[in-house]
């Protein structure tokens, strides 16, 4: 199957989740609206039959539209070997991403902490204080509880020996959190050896090092989740 990627073309955001799998999987998939433009992702969101998709990123499987991140991981994973074969563990694997969803948007309230239609500029003494405190309370809280896990693990992976889509989209958090937050990242990198081994090892997987080493890897840049203010790196 050839599937469809449908995301914004100049940010890596929450689309860079889904693209990690397909890559990694080996997937024949176009990024369309880095393709054939905007205009090619909007006219199906501003459908007005049937279920349309809220937002980006959405991806078409045949016949199938499916919306957001985690639920878009959690067809693929099944289906890619990227997710374990029992009910049970496809669930519980869903529950890790839609974590990993819950720390994506806090780290997107830390330079838009009171709305998204406004800029940083408009916002920085609220987003300096909501920083401070992702970093004093909600980063040690996610990141070290998915170190817990990979120390449980015994494997080299968050469920044990085998890959699937939350490594990597853990292997994301950690690339994101070093753009954006360098010095903070460096000095909370040593509580999190597990979770800094993991990326390692991800970012060494043939695939992987093949699309972040190509065309197809956007940067990280000013527009996306991952944004890097100097005042809210101290």
């Amino acid at each position: 199957m050839r599937y469809e990627l449908y995301y914004w073309p100049m940010i890596q955001g929450r689309g860079e989740f889904v693209r990690l799998a397909l890559e990694e999987a080996g997937a024949n998939y176009r990024d369309v609206a880095r393709i054939d433009g905007i205009d090619a992702m909007t006219k199906l969101l501003d459908a007005r039959q049937g279920l349309p998709p809220f937002a980006p990123p959405f991806l078409k499987a045949g016949t199938l539209v499916i919306g957001q991140t985690a639920n878009i991981l959690f067809y693929l994973g099944a289906r890619h070997g990227l997710a374990p074969k029992t009910e049970a563990g496809r669930l519980k694997l869903n529950d890790l991403q839609l974590t990993i969803a819950d720390l994506v948007a806090e780290v997107h309230d830390t330079h838009h902490p009171i709305g998204t239609s406004l800029y940083y500029e408009d916002q920085k003494k609220p987003a300096k204080l909501r920083t401070a405190e992702f970093w004093n309370e909600r980063v040690p809280k996610f990141l070290g509880y998915f170190e817990r896990l990979l120390k449980a693990s015994g494997g080299a992976y968050v469920t044990g020996r085998k890959l699937t889509y939350v490594d990597l989209s853990l292997f994301q958090i950690v690339e994101g959190l070093r753009y954006a937050f360098p010095k903070r990242m460096r000095k909370f990198e040593r509580d999190i050896p597990g979770v800094n081994g993991l990326h390692d090892r991800i970012a060494e997987r043939p695939n992987i090092k093949a699309y972040l080493g190509s065309d197809r890897h956007i940067p990280f840049n000013e527009d996306g989740i991952f944004r890097r203010y100097k005042a809210l790196d101290k």
